[in-house]
């Protein structure tokens, strides 16, 4: 199987490939630093699995994600992130994610995981099934942030994360006032008001560290 990487740390790549270079019938096809590089790349090289990570700089790994869908709906994309599973894995499931892999236990479960989808399952770990189990019961209460769309989510995080207007414009090629708008899109969804309220929010729910 020929995989398609996708991270912004050196460090993390060489992990997956060392991670991959212990199954004979898996090769990397190619690998990409951002988010932009690896939609290009995923036109150009052929590939069987794609593994995103959810934060980088360009197109986020949702948004990248929802892109490759859009061009190669058959192709299954999982997604590696350094956050725990019950924050973003419900999010990427709904976007098309094939599968929702912490970096924490990439090391066991990689290869595993790549096998499942490659074949036309979905991965997702016992302690996410039981989540989603969870997540999806008639009575369980969606919180606020989950009623921001992918574009607003990103944003979200970014504001959450420290960045500024400015900094957010340029990382995601829109315009300052653009930003702005979204900024109070999502103050107005998560009932917040002002930028403090917002990360503590995404500190309480842990959308941040």
């Amino acid at each position: 199987m020929k995989i398609l990487i996708a991270d912004d740390h050196a460090v993390v790549r060489q992990g997956l490939r060392q991670i991959l270079a212990g199954d004979p019938d898996v090769v990397v096809a190619g690998e990409a630093k951002d988010g932009d590089e690896a939609l290009a790349l995923a036109r150009t090289v052929e590939w069987d699995v794609a593994i995103f990570d959810f934060s980088m700089p360009g197109l986020s790994g949702l948004e990248l994600l929802s892109e490759v869908k859009r061009e190669f709906p058959g192709k299954p994309v999982l997604i590696l992130s350094m956050h725990p599973e019950d924050v973003h894995a419900t999010r990427v499931l709904k976007a098309g994610g094939a599968g929702y892999i912490t970096k924490e236990s990439a090391s066991h479960e990689l290869t595993a995981a790549i096998k499942k989808v490659a074949n036309g399952g979905k991965y997702v770990s016992p302690a996410l099934a039981e989540f989603l189990a969870l997540e999806f019961t008639p009575d369980s209460n969606k919180p606020l942030h989950e009623t921001l769309s992918d574009r607003e989510y990103r944003v979200m995080w970014l504001l959450a994360s420290g960045k500024q207007i400015n900094q957010i414009a340029k990382e995601m090629s829109l315009s300052s006032s653009t930003v702005s708008t979204y900024r109070s899109r999502i103050l107005k969804k998560l009932r917040v008001a002002t930028n403090a309220e917002l990360v503590r929010y995404a500190v309480s729910h842990r959308l941040v560290g």
